[in-house]
């Protein structure tokens, strides 16, 4: 079908849907609707297209469309589509206990199928992982960030004798410091595919968490007359594409803040170079760079789309183990913290952008802060299953030693997503929720908020989504602004996994609270794939 030729997996999703109607009794329908819908990152909605194809016929063999970028087509094998499909989406939203019960199944129908048989193999190694992680957990003596000192003191990450590339500077007594300089030399030294050296890494790290700890899980920013602020959206590890983003936005300094909006890493090969950069100026400016933390910054999404794999490969286990701290604290098994007196030790999970003069932009219908200014709330996902939450509500959740789960105010902030129905509805990811306008404007109204600014999806031109809805969506590559303004969502990652084809888009805000929007397109990378670091026989699963 073109428009997979084309990557326009949500007309697919349209065009399947009237077929569906026309014909429910056709397997093939509902599975390549749940393709589609796996392209775009609506696991839920996907897993019951594929539940229903396998109800519809449990032993639906035959691949009869043509995805190019289906792993599930290939060899002109015979597959069980619904179980594979379902399998695929329960990996996708971290479930992968469930996903080996389908490749079983399909494994027990084809014992020939080799492909099947080294997914369920790769499937069923990371649940024996898992489970060997839950059972260490316990064990640890010391938090990441205590044994990564404790072993710097003790001489056992000092800088390599090979080691050719950028230096930090360092103070009069010994400690290393963070300068502009550096910065961009080390970007230049990632963009020749060189490691920087993992003491140096390191230092980054401990530096980002030091200015981290200072920090609400709702960072307050205040705009003063002539500072502006760049959101951007979901990057995913595309560190060529977020150079060029960084050239259009100019880096953080005394008039300008950045606030990257989550999703920093997994998906994209250059996760680590990403991550390095954007925590380097989170050190060196501590009041100008920002960063949320999204839905990719948990330990069960960095397992499965490539981050963990990617930090140990290029900076060792101990590496991924101080990132995994950042992003949240260890915690015991019952989900508290395994250490005394702990302060917050990652990454935010929501900002508030206040503007501090009046705006000439403003009409009836503009929601100002009790001060009769504008404000946006920032955050990766959107709001929440139940009224009456406040911005205090959430610079008050303990987001020490805690993983978003699959529920919860911390859950909703980094998972939920906009639907167009009033209401509330089921989420299309398998996690979260879909919030409508009439929630947006009470919760806007409740705490006198201008609009939210979210990221979390992709977002096409708008022509394609009035294919299948009667939208009231503003719509252009990179951005959409809904919920009759809003709501705001703004993606940062162009030609997403080298498959999409859409653009990015990144938004500034002035000290009076006005929006401006801007696009750009992908950039040429040295030829590694997506997921490059996912475990073996995954990766593919995951495209």
């Amino acid at each position: 079908m073109i428009v997979y030729i084309d990557h326009n997996f949500t007309t697919a999703v349209t065009l399947y849907s009237r077929a569906i109607e026309l014909n429910p009794k056709d397997a093939t329908f509902w599975c390549n609707r749940a393709v589609a819908r796996t392209k775009l990152e609506e696991y839920g909605f996907a897993l019951d297209d594929a539940s229903k194809a396998i109800e519809v016929d449990p032993k639906y063999a035959k691949a009869y469309y043509r995805c190019m970028h289906l792993i599930l087509h290939a060899c002109g094998q015979e597959l069980l589509i619904g179980n594979i499909r379902r399998a695929t989406c329960y990996l996708q939203i971290a479930k992968p206990q469930l996903a080996v019960a389908d490749f079983k199944r399909v494994v027990a129908l084809e014992p020939k199928n080799d492909i099947v048989k080294s997914q369920l193999a790769a499937t069923q190694k990371l649940v024996r992982k898992i489970e060997f992680e839950k059972a260490i957990e316990m064990e640890e003596e010391k938090n990441a960030v205590e044994r990564c000192l404790e072993i710097i003191a003790q001489g056992g990450c000092d800088v390599e004798n090979d080691y050719t590339g950028p230096k930090l500077d360092t103070t009069e007594d010994g400690k290393y410091k963070i300068t502009h300089d550096f910065i961009l030399k080390i970007i230049e030294w990632f963009k020749q595919g060189k490691k920087l050296s993992r003491r140096y890494a390191w230092e980054i790290v401990l530096g980002a968490h030091l200015a981290f700890v200072e920090e609400d899980s709702l960072v307050t920013l205040d705009l003063p007359e002539g500072v502006t602020c760049d959101v951007i959206g979901d990057v995913h590890g595309q560190f060529y594409d977020l150079l060029h983003l960084y050239s259009l936005t100019g880096p953080p300094s005394l008039n300008h803040c950045l606030l990257m909006n989550g999703d920093l890493v997994d998906r994209g090969s250059w996760s680590i170079e990403v991550i390095l950069t954007a925590f380097a100026y989170k050190w060196l400016y501590p009041n100008r760079m920002f960063v949320n933390r999204g839905n990719h910054e948990a330990k069960e999404m960095n397992r499965t789309y490539g981050f963990e794999g990617e930090a140990k490969h290029k900076h060792g286990e101990q590496t991924y183990k101080l990132f995994a701290h950042v992003f949240t604290e260890s915690t015991s098994l019952d989900g508290s913290c395994h250490f005394e007196n702990l302060t917050p030790h990652i990454v935010p999970l929501a900002t508030l952008v206040n503007a501090t003069k009046p705006s000439k932009d403003i009409t009836p219908k503009t929601i100002l802060s009790p001060e009769k200014l504008k404000r946006y709330f920032v955050v990766h996902g959107g709001l929440f299953s139940k009224e009456g939450v406040t911005l205090e509500d959430i610079r008050k959740i303990p987001r020490i030693g805690r993983q978003p789960g699959q529920e919860g105010l911390m859950c909703e902030l980094l998972w939920t997503d906009p639907q167009e129905t009033p209401g509330r509805g089921p989420s299309k990811r398998g996690v979260g929720l879909a919030f409508g306008p009439d929630v947006t404007k009470r919760w806007c109204d409740l705490n006198g908020v201008t609009g939210i600014i979210r990221s979390h999806e992709v977002r096409e031109s708008t022509w394609l989504r009035c294919l299948h809805s009667r939208c009231s969506i503003c719509s252009a590559d990179g951005y959409a602004i809904e919920h009759d303004g809003l709501c705001t969502t703004v993606f940062s990652a162009p030609n997403y996994v080298d498959q999409v084809g859409n653009k990015g888009a990144y938004i500034r805000i002035d000290a009076a609270g006005d929006l401006k929007y801007y696009q750009f397109d992908a950039q040429e990378h040295p030829p590694l794939k997506p997921m490059a670091y996912a475990m073996g026989g995954l990766a593919s699963l995951m495209m």
